[in-house]
């Protein structure tokens, strides 16, 4: 089974700060990019923190640098300013939360809902940016074409994963949602390619007619060695 990777969805143009970029440049790179958020690096190119336009609300509101923050909660990291204008330093959320090419989109996704975050700046092995992926990046999963779907459900999950024929059972897809039909050779067989029909990148939802030739064969109870019976002393 392949998943979208994030690789694959993320835009490699990404804007971008250094620690020292002003507050109001920060705004104004937000405003003219018509974007919610955007990555902090330092001089070797590595994710140090990440801007958002609610840090820049939180920061306008409150008037002065931000110090500290609830256990547990993103930091915000400050640098005295001695009157100087405020820096993207002073306003970041970090330490960042990352992702990396390689992984699924579905594992991104879990981590963004999972952080409350809706970007992730994309690093290499060396915490260096590549890329960036949203949720709006993620969400285009689901704008996979309906004969995508077809095919790699026949070609992953029958073919290839279950090894049966392409026309094992009949599989139909609008809007995302699969209709799979037909009759395999075992009862097991249905759960095992409704689970993965339901993983597959851009479905929506499987609606299973799929029956069973016959239930799993029950395997044989194991048999005594005939040399453990001998009763012998």
């Amino acid at each position: 089974m392949k998943h979208i990777k994030v690789g694959d969805l993320m835009t490699d143009e990404v804007v971008s700060v250094v620690s020292v970029t002003s507050f109001k440049e920060v705004a104004k790179l937000l405003a003219q990019h018509n974007i919610s958020g955007l990555p902090v690096l330092d001089d070797e190119d590595r994710v140090v923190g990440v801007v958002s336009e609610s840090d820049l609300l939180s920061r306008q509101a409150a008037g002065h640098p931000m110090r500290g923050g609830a256990p547990g909660a993103a930091t915000r990291t400050t640098v005295p300013s001695f009157g100087a204008e405020v820096t993207a330093a002073e306003v970041m959320s970090t330490p960042p939360v990352t992702v990396r090419a390689e992984e699924t989109a579905p594992d991104a996704a879990r981590l963004m809902a999972r952080r409350g975050v809706e970007r992730l700046p994309v690093v290499d092995d060396e915490d260096r940016l590549v890329g960036i992926v949203t949720r709006r990046d993620l969400l285009r999963v689901f704008l996979r074409p309906d004969a995508e779907i077809r095919r790699r459900i026949i070609e992953d999950v029958l073919v290839g994963t279950m090894g049966l024929g392409a026309d094992a059972v009949a599989v139909h897809v609008i809007d995302g949602v699969v209709t799979l039909e037909g009759r395999l050779e075992n009862r097991s067989q249905i759960a095992i390619l409704t689970r993965l029909a339901e993983q597959l990148d851009g479905v929506v939802a499987v609606i299973g007619h799929v029956t069973a030739r016959a239930d799993d064969p029950t395997p044989a109870p194991p048999q005594c060695a005939a040399h453990g019976l001998s009763g012998e002393r």
